[in-house]
């Protein structure tokens, strides 16, 4: 984590030193389409379902060679998904601090195709869980997450020439976002998941 803030620390610091004519800075939100994939979930129990949310946050465009430009972003993502086993269902919540970097490439005026890796930092989780009595019980979750992820993410952008955007993205999960739990004094390795979200996001650009 403390790298992740450091490394925001000195993009933040090397945006402010480019002239304001050489990038563009703006504001995005939009909806969030959430899942964990991968191989376990509590046991195995249940089925597994998308979560939606939103995401929101800012960014700043820097133009590279030719139709290349690079976009960081800073972001506040809500990720999980809903999980549910007879009349048990509740939503896990993953809310993430996302720095996404996209190299973005223009197709034609306006319209963009853009790639690159996201991180996030783990800042708040909730969701159905054992705790250590072997009660599945609701509530913070944190503990029972990673607080580090990665995800790779690839979409679109178009952007009018009055500044307003639109973009797909879909970010697919690299690392395993569970952490090992304790029920009843024994260890437990819940499986890999992966966090993955589909976003659509409107926005302005300057």
């Amino acid at each position: 984590m403390k790298k992740l803030l450091l490394f925001i620390a000195v993009m933040l610091f090397t945006l402010t030193s480019v002239q304001s004519q050489e990038f563009r800075m703006g504001a995005k939100a939009g909806l969030n389409v959430a899942s964990l994939g991968g191989d376990s979930y509590y046991g195995g129990l249940g089925s597994l379902g998308s979560r939606t949310s939103f995401h929101i946050g800012g960014l700043v465009e820097i133009p590279l060679m030719g139709k290349f430009s690079i976009q960081p972003e800073l972001l506040y993502s809500s990720e999980g998904l809903d999980w549910s086993f007879g009349t048990l269902g509740e939503d896990t919540k993953l809310d993430f601090v996302r720095v996404p970097v996209m190299v973005k490439f223009y197709v034609i005026e306006g319209l963009s195709a853009e790639a690159g890796p996201v991180f996030g930092v783990l800042v708040n989780a909730e969701g159905t869980y054992y705790d250590n009595n072997g009660d599945l019980v609701n509530g913070d979750a944190k503990d029972y997450y990673r607080s580090f992820d990665a995800q790779f993410g690839i979409g679109a952008s178009y952007r009018l020439n009055m500044g307003v955007f639109f973009s797909l993205r879909y970010n697919k999960g690299l690392l395993n976002v569970n952490e090992e739990y304790r029920v009843l004094g024994t260890t437990y390795n819940s499986g890999k998941n992966q966090s993955n979200v589909f976003q659509v996001s409107a926005g302005y650009s300057f």
